[in-house]
């Protein structure tokens, strides 16, 4: 998860924010705080360092197995609570 940078997950990385239980990918360090996206896109925010876990590989596919599970069972992509927004994922299939 270091980066050259005092320790900082690298821009790019995929991240828990503990504090809001989201999945992110780090976008860029600004001052004291990180900046995070939802991994298919959305509303970014800032979280302080110390409260980021790395990911596993793993646990990223484990959270996006989850994420599409939970998208079936509600027939939408809205309300993610690991930072998801699946609605801007792409056009739709073609028939």
């Amino acid at each position: 998860m270091t980066g050259e940078d005092h320790g900082l997950p690298r821009v790019g990385a995929v991240v828990l924010d503990t504090t809001r239980n989201l999945i992110g990918r780090v976008t860029r360090a600004d001052g004291p705080y990180l900046r995070l996206r939802p991994l298919v896109g959305g509303v970014p925010w800032d979280v302080a360092p110390a409260d980021l876990h790395p990911l596993t590989g793993a646990e990223l596919l484990s959270a996006l197995v989850a994420e599409a599970n939970a998208r079936s069972r509600r027939g939408s992509g809205n309300g993610s609570p690991l930072g998801l927004n699946l609605t801007e994922s792409g056009p739709a299939p073609s028939t």
